[in-house]
């Protein structure tokens, strides 16, 4: 970490509320993930009560084109938010699985592992994260 104590006081002033804004963007950012997540899980919950498998291929590489659009647009590099994309994608597929697991082993279409309201629990981690679904 550097010393900032030798920074002109307006520098100072200025890194700090632009430091300010970026946490304030960080945590949008993970109030939407929930938000996002709190959706999915109810996906999850609907596709386990009818059979339907974890994945869906053509909705994700329409995410993706669609992401990658909006990217563009926004300046923001479309390789990396695809990668981000990848990486949601991986950890809703495995909460579909864990739904549809619980929902097997009870024989009752729902889901045994949370409510369907419920964002996920823990960290999120996604092995395959970098796999392209193109």
């Amino acid at each position: 970490m550097s010393d900032t104590t030798d920074i002109d006081g307006a520098v100072r002033a200025e890194l700090t509320r632009l430091r300010e804004s970026i946490d304030n963007i960080d945590a949008a950012v993970v109030h939407m993930l929930a938000e996002r997540f709190k959706c999915t899980q109810q996906v999850g919950v609907l596709k386990a009560k009818h059979q339907l498998p974890p994945a869906d291929p053509a909705r994700e590489a329409r995410q993706i084109t669609r992401l990658r659009e909006l990217a563009e647009s926004a300046k923001l590099d479309p390789a990396f938010a695809e990668k981000l994309l990848n990486f949601i994608i991986a950890e809703v597929i495995r909460h579909h699985e864990t739904i549809a697991d619980g929902a097997a082993a009870t024989g009752t279409g729902a889901a045994a592992s949370g409510t369907a309201g419920s964002a996920p629990a823990g960290p999120v981690t996604a092995p395959d994260a970098g796999r392209t679904l193109r």
